[in-house]
């Protein structure tokens, strides 16, 4: 079954968030070659939201160090939350 680590990230501005969803956008799936799907949310201002899908917690654990280098690097942020949990459903038209 897989597993999905939802990271919810608080810049501090909004110029900052919209600058980080870019290099999201752009460098997130060559930073996470094993995820099995990436979702990268605009939230309300200053937020970003992070899903990430991984066939397994072992392949999503082998993804925390690029994970750490990525939200170390960006001095903008404020506060990070990370649940994690296994997929239920997943389901697309």
């Amino acid at each position: 079954m897989s597993v999905a680590r939802i990271t919810t990230v608080t810049f501090n501005s909004q110029s900052a968030a919209d600058v980080a969803a870019a290099s999201y956008a752009e460098n997130a799936p060559n930073d996470f070659p094993e995820a099995e799907q990436l979702l990268g949310i605009k939230a309300e201002g200053n937020k970003l939201i992070a899903v990430s899908l991984y066939a397994d917690n072992e392949s999503m654990e082998r993804a925390t160090a690029s994970r750490k280098k990525v939200l170390d690097a960006n001095e903008e942020v404020l506060s990070v939350d990370t649940q994690v949990g296994t997929v239920e459903i997943n389901h697309s038209n």
